[in-house]
């Protein structure tokens, strides 16, 4: 448990909110009943923020909001990757191969290189699995080749080496491993990075604002009525065109525009466990468990990221979970590859699942493509749903290239098409995190206590230069410059910067989606009044 004295003292922290932090959220609810918008973005998952973040880039005036927080829901339940898709070689999809590895390379590399990082892929063969060695060798050439070799050339792998990198690799009837590269990040970070990118650019966002109907002129849609959660208040956001975004609940909202309208998506739930390592990773496994299912073990956040899961869901999207079936399922696929002592239950911090949107149809929802579908409805609503994290700023701007050619020109002719923005434009505090991290070790002035290596390269892995307004607070607040719980590298100021800088209200807000506290299994009641008593003090 956190000291009882650091935890006592962090309340009265803070009470101030930190200079350049964003409006309020009763000028917020102002600005948004008060103004008239030429898009408003309901749902705040990584799809409704891209295309925030590309709207505002084009110079229209842009409203985002959701019934819960940014990234709440699927946007922050996902695998953690950033990645072409080795399975789609299987189904012959090359040409979405070369697409995903662009952009995955483009974000890695140019767009977000503080939040994304390099990460090798272990492929074992074992006797008698789906795939032969000489198949995977070939495919995982064939995958490297289609990312221009940009991550070295896929190849196969004796047992032993691959062992060396990965302890607690299985050995037994291990015939080889194939090797390939792809990049990993926290979706949650990565999220809250774009937002802040789309304010940037002028977008006027708020979570926690929940729409209770939809607003019509002479049959078309034009706007939103809202409940704000936190406060209570209701208001109504007015706007030219309304983008429905809202993931596992776009038909919910389509039902609101026309109440007889079809349903146009299917949900797939994806499960996921994270462990504490046994031992330390220096890969990830990747393993076929069929010939179209993969399951991935993946070294993430110090913990061991396991998942995941691909079945048929038609329950209500808020109610989705891990149950223990599913729990039994992961830990029992892994140990395809996996030893034993690294699949105790008792090793499991915290357990997630998040919904898949695919197009409605029929057959197996492993085997549906993972593709985007956008409609427009009886009254002009447009709803956009499904896709990969790995090419959500491709479809940003695909949703922005329909929006630019709807007859009527419902934007106006005064906004810039997307074809003419900068292609790899980068999210706030880029930088190298190695750089950041060393300047944060180094550059800390006396009085004040030295920062701890494993909170600098946190900091610099999930907020690239911006890393240095939290170490700002810290040096002005020694207080804010302690742990939140001794086994975590997140510090106090983390929570001021959360509650001042990026939209969080409550405890889950911080605990589940701004740090890394809940996944670690350290989010207990004491931690979470003392975030949210600090949150209470704007």
């Amino acid at each position: 448990m956190t000291s009882q004295s650091t935890l006592q003292s962090v309340p009265a922290l803070g009470t101030h909110p930190a200079s350049g932090s964003h409006p309020s959220r009763a000028e917020t609810r102002e600005q948004l009943a008060k103004a008239s918008y030429d898009l408003l973005v309901i749902g705040g998952g990584i799809l409704g923020i891209s295309t925030a973040w590309h709207a505002a880039q084009s110079g229209l005036r842009v409203a985002l909001v959701d019934a819960g927080d940014f990234a709440g829901a699927t946007s922050s339940a996902s695998s953690k990757l950033l990645h072409g898709g080795l399975r789609y070689l299987q189904t012959g999809a090359v040409k979405l191969v070369a697409e995903n590895h662009f952009e995955r390379r483009a974000v890695s590399r140019q767009v977000a290189p503080h939040l994304a990082n390099p990460l090798t892929f272990y492929l074992p063969v074992y006797k008698g699995g789906p795939h032969g060695a000489a198949k995977l060798g070939a495919g995982v050439f064939a995958y490297s080749a289609l990312s221009a070799f940009g991550d070295g050339v896929g190849h196969l792998l004796s047992p032993a080496k691959a062992a060396q990198d990965v302890p607690e690799l299985r050995t037994d009837n291990l015939k080889a491993v194939a090797v390939y590269g792809d990049d990993q990040m926290n979706d949650s970070r990565m999220a809250l990075m774009t937002v802040r990118a789309a304010v940037e650019a002028g977008a006027v966002v708020l979570n926690h604002a929940e729409v209770k109907g939809l607003r019509f002129t002479r049959g078309r849609v034009t706007g939103a009525d809202l409940h704000d959660r936190v406060s209570g208040d209701e208001f109504g956001v007015n706007a030219r065109l309304v983008l429905n975004a809202t993931g596992p609940w776009v038909d919910h909202l389509r039902r609101m525009e026309d109440e007889n309208a079809a349903p146009s998506i299917r949900l797939s739930k994806g499960a996921h466990l994270v462990l504490k390592r046994t031992s330390p990773w220096r890969a990830a496994l990747a393993t076929p468990i069929d010939k179209y299912r993969i399951t991935f073990a993946l070294p993430w956040e110090d913990m061991l990221l396991l998942g995941t899961t691909d079945e048929e869901y038609e329950g209500d999207p808020a109610d989705v979970a891990v149950n223990d079936a599913d729990i039994t399922q992961i830990l029992d696929e892994a140990a395809f590859s996996i030893r034993d002592q690294q699949l105790s239950r008792d090793l499991i911090t915290y357990s997630f699942a998040g919904l898949r949107v695919l197009p409605g149809g029929p057959g197996d929802t492993a085997k549906a493509k993972r593709e985007t579908v956008v409609t427009e409805g009886r009254g002009g609503m447009l709803s956009v749903a499904g896709g990969k994290w790995t090419t959500f700023r491709h479809i940003g701007r695909t949703v922005m290239q329909k929006l630019e050619v709807l007859p009527g020109h419902p934007l106006g002719d005064d906004f810039e098409p997307i074809s003419s923005l900068p292609k790899k434009l980068p999210l706030p505090g880029v930088a190298n995190p190695r750089a950041v991290a060393h300047r944060l070790l180094v550059d800390n002035p006396a009085p004040g206590p030295r920062m701890a290596a494993d909170t600098a390269k946190h900091l610099a892995t999930h907020y690239g230069s911006l890393a240095f307004d939290i170490a700002r607070l810290a040096n002005e607040n020694p207080e804010l410059g302690e742990r939140v719980h001794p086994d975590a590298p997140e510090i106090w100021a983390q929570v001021v910067y959360a509650r001042d800088h990026e939209w969080a209200e409550t405890a889950d807000d911080v605990l589940r989606r701004r740090t890394t506290l809940t996944i670690r299994g350290l989010a207990s009641d004491e931690v979470r009044a003392k975030v949210q008593n600090l949150l209470d003090k704007k």
